[in-house]
């Protein structure tokens, strides 16, 4: 039978007709966007692969549709709804025949669109490509049983998503005020702490870089000693291992499970984070040992993050470097006070994180409805 492996029953309690092979070019109109550059500013949304751009004038659609990527990024479909026009590096759905455009936009999201690229570049999909893919429709009942259930599920994901960027911006304007002393915390006393004092970070912390063994050397990478990257300073894991003998080898340098690490450069470049596992660094990461609270300084620098780099990598151009980091100017409240902030904003962390783990277990349930619900 022509079933999913959860599956839902009529009103009557009764199963609903197999599923029906189609391709999605008999049931639904596939157009693509247009030119928006010659179009005055409007109150028309504008969607391009990377999301909402701008505004317009006039609109080349009015109604429920489904987008996806023609160009560029290929593999995220857009559930839309209302008057929008769309760049002409998407297309957009129209004029369904016996489906509904909730249940498509589900289809889209189960369907793996990158085994249909059909450039070595840039990821690229034809309209007739996409009219030729064979997707399986139950009736319009089942239809919305199914379209109703993961629109649930979609609104949790949004309600969760809402709420992880709500504490993030909270926590940024709580670091704002903290880090320029417009909030300032009391004592046990309820007194009030010292001023704080401003120092250079090289008087008041150490710091060391590490190496990378020779890569030629395969007998280096078959050791379990964690081999931390720039990208992976707040890691659990790392991709690569190092040995005793790629260790001594190099100058790369072990780090314990709480030190604070800072990507020098690369992509990651002005990242920091307490590492999470003991293990070599590589050159691209310092390690900053600090007498000040290990997650005072992490927030400090997370506050800090754009305008250091704005300063010492004009234009995403240089590196920054550990005598960089040793210059730079700390504010230092009293160990107490340090204490006091770095214990508020680790309980906006673990909130942060909360969230975060929800979100993720949701994300990661529908996935599981996607392919057991459908055919």
């Amino acid at each position: 039978m022509n079933v999913p492996a959860i599956s839902f029953k009529d009103d009557d309690g009764k199963v609903f007709p197999d599923w029906e092979n189609k391709t999605i070019g008999s049931v639904l109109s596939i157009g693509s966007g247009k030119d928006y550059k010659h179009l005055s500013k409007g109150d028309i949304p504008v969607y391009g692969t990377g999301g909402y751009m701008l505004s317009v004038d006039k609109y080349l659609y009015d109604g429920e549709s489904v987008c996806i990527g023609r160009k560029g990024t290929i593999d995220r479909p857009t559930l839309l709804n209302g008057k929008f026009w769309t760049v002409d590096t998407l297309f957009y759905t129209h004029s369904f025949k016996n489906c509904l455009p909730k249940f498509i936009y589900a289809t889209f999201q189960r369907i793996d669109w990158k085994n249909y690229n059909e450039a070595s570049g840039v990821p690229s999909l034809s309209k007739s490509t996409i009219e030729k893919v064979e997707i399986s429709l139950p009736s319009i009942d089942e239809q919305t049983k199914i379209a109703n259930f993961l629109t649930a599920v979609d609104e949790k994901i949004s309600h969760l998503t809402q709420k992880h960027d709500l504490l993030t911006q909270y926590k940024n304007g709580v670091m704002q005020q903290i880090f320029s002393q417009e909030l300032r915390f009391k004592n046990d006393d309820g007194g009030d702490f010292p001023e704080w004092e401003e120092n250079k970070l090289g008087e008041v912390s150490s710091f060391f870089s590490g190496g990378t063994p020779l890569t030629t050397n395969k007998g280096f990478y078959t050791g379990d000693i964690p081999f931390i990257k720039s990208g992976e300073i707040g890691a659990n894991r790392t991709a690569q291992f190092i040995s005793e003998s790629g260790l001594k080898g190099s100058s790369a340098k072990m780090v314990l499970k709480g030190d604070l690490l800072y990507a020098l450069y690369g992509a990651t470049s002005g990242e920091v984070a307490i590492s999470q596992v003991e293990g070599a660094i590589n050159q691209a990461v310092l390690c900053i040992r600090s007498k000040l609270n290990t997650y005072f300084l992490l927030s400090y620098f997370l506050y800090k993050k754009e305008s250091i780099l704005q300063t010492y990598l004009q234009g995403g151009q240089g590196n920054l470097s550990a005598e960089i980091i040793k210059s730079l100017m700390v504010p230092i409240p009293s160990e107490q006070e340090q204490t006091k902030v770095a214990n508020f904003l680790t309980a906006i962390d673990d909130k942060i994180t909360a969230t975060q783990t929800q979100l993720q277990a949701v994300k990661q349930y529908k996935q599981g409805l996607l392919q057991q619900m459908f055919v």
